[in-house]
């Protein structure tokens, strides 16, 4: 059976993902301690997706399980990208 995907929270959490970016920068989605150097913090993932579909109009159903999980996997996809493409900047 197809997943359903919602999105109009993948565009919505991914709209409020690159606000935060902007505002905070990518070192706000990493985590401060630890022996990694680049490792992403889940909850603040979890929190633009809840965020996301919080912020949904009245009219529209709470989104399935599947679409939260796809969400959250976009988000992961997009900050993985740029924290590699940080890490090559600065030549890790």
């Amino acid at each position: 059976m197809a997943d359903v995907i919602d999105l109009t929270l993948v565009a919505d959490a991914r709209r409020f993902f690159f606000k935060l970016l902007e505002a905070r920068g990518l070192s706000y989605f990493l985590r401060k301690d630890g022996q990694r150097l680049f490792h992403i913090e889940q909850s603040k993932v979890e929190m633009v997706v809840r965020t996301a579909a919080r912020n949904r109009p009245g009219h529209l159903p709470k989104p399935p399980l599947p679409a939260i999980d796809y969400c959250r996997q976009e988000i992961r996809r997009e900050l993985i990208r740029r924290v590699v493409q940080t890490m090559l900047r600065t030549g890790f």
